[in-house]
């Protein structure tokens, strides 16, 4: 069972800077697998408020990329509406060529209707969107093996999608959401990873969820063991390692592979050491 972050919220009450470099380094130190931050421009986390503090999220991940040496980093997930796929994919491939290899592609079509209307941002219906996230993996995939040939589909036309440098590895492509009849259609076409959520049901959706997966991958043709599924979950204040341990074997007998762990409001050091301790617990 791999663990991982997800840094949702920025508001330590002073020196973020300091604070999230630190958080960044004990993840690091504690063998943590990825560190995910959360893309948005405004704050989105259910515990917090839409006035707290939020940083643009690549910004953030080439800020901790020249700060880290080994973790992993990625958004969970980035809005496909938020860039142009042109800019997106560039943005995860220089964070991918100045890490060393070490970025992940969450994407997502992305839910926050209310922050792409106070900051500007386009948010067409459901059904397009989906249209133009196929479209941005489908690129995103061809220029990082290099093709340069035009691409044109419904949304996107590139007359010649040059992708120089080129990653150092090809970034692994995770998609955000569940949903059943096109979002793990799309993993099982097009990515590397999954994300559901932790629901208190003792796993009855999580199951079904990926036994869903499956049946996509058999429809398509591909290996169901390819992917590598991740859960988000939180981890409670106060929380053992000893009993997050004990949640994570929960999770390992659903079918989960990767635990994306979260809290309400900023991540203490703290709460990275217990993680460390629970991984250490799971080995």
């Amino acid at each position: 069972m791999k663990l991982s972050i997800g840094v949702t919220d920025f508001s330590w009450p002073d020196k973020l800077t300091g604070e999230l470099v630190a958080v960044a380094e004990a993840a690091e130190d504690a063998g943590l697998d990825t560190l995910w931050v959360a893309d948005h421009l405004l704050q989105a986390d259910p515990h917090s408020t839409p006035d707290s503090a939020m940083l643009e999220a690549y910004t953030t991940l080439g800020f901790l990329a020249a700060r880290t040496s080994r973790i992993a980093l990625g958004t969970m997930v980035s809005a496909v509406t938020f860039r142009p796929p042109a800019l997106l994919i560039k943005a995860v491939t220089t964070l991918d060529v100045l890490s060393g290899g070490r970025a992940r592609f969450g994407i997502g079509t992305g839910h926050h209707d209310g922050e792409a209307r106070a900051m500007g941002l386009p948010f067409p219906p459901v059904g397009e969107r989906f249209e133009r996230m196929e479209e941005t993996i489908r690129l995103a995939l061809r220029m990082w093996a290099g093709d340069e040939s035009p691409f044109e589909g419904a949304h996107y036309r590139l007359d010649r999608p040059i992708g120089i440098p080129l990653p150092v590895r090809r970034p692994r492509v995770l998609i955000g959401g569940a949903g059943e009849r096109k979002t793990l259609r799309l993993v099982a076409r097009y990515a590397d990873a999954c994300n559901v959520f932790d629901i208190p049901d003792g796993g009855k959706t999580v199951r079904h969820k990926l036994s869903v997966l499956e049946r996509h991958c058999a429809e398509v043709g591909r290996p169901y063991g390819e992917i590598e599924k991740t859960i988000s979950t939180r981890l409670s204040p106060g929380e053992s390692a000893e009993s997050f341990a004990r949640r994570c074997a929960e999770f390992a007998g659903w079918g989960i592979d990767h635990a994306v762990v979260i809290t309400a409001g900023p991540w203490p050091v703290a709460g990275i050491s217990t993680l460390g301790r629970a991984a250490a617990l799971l080995d």
